[in-house]
């Protein structure tokens, strides 16, 4: 019993760290990628919050990918009038990190 108590402790603190890795590579990709120039976590700036992009597609099972290809290629129309650009620096990969990240700034 102890021995299982203690691995579920592990797990836990191993998702724990996980989550928190993945917090600082985001935001440090946003930070590298020039993102935080026209986006913040809690309010709008020429773009939108990134707490009101998760908001909006939370649940959505395709937002992850819908997003990541927003990030790479640019779009507009969802959040007003101001076109997001394509940001071709940005790698598919990178485009999924940043994109996991920002959906989970609730």
């Amino acid at each position: 019993m102890k021995r299982t108590l203690m691995m579920v402790g592990m797990l836990a603190a191993t998702a724990f760290a996980s989550q928190a890795a993945m917090a600082d590579a985001g935001l440090d990709l946003a930070k590298a990628k020039n993102c935080l120039a026209c986006h913040a976590v809690a309010t709008k700036v020429v773009g939108p919050a990134y707490k009101d992009v998760a908001a909006k597609y939370a649940g959505q099972k395709d937002a992850e990918a819908k997003l990541a290809a927003k990030v790479m290629k640019g779009g507009s129309g969802v959040w007003g009038a101001v076109p997001m650009p394509a940001n071709p620096q940005v790698t598919e990969a990178e485009a999924k990190t940043l994109v996991k990240w920002v959906l989970s700034q609730k």
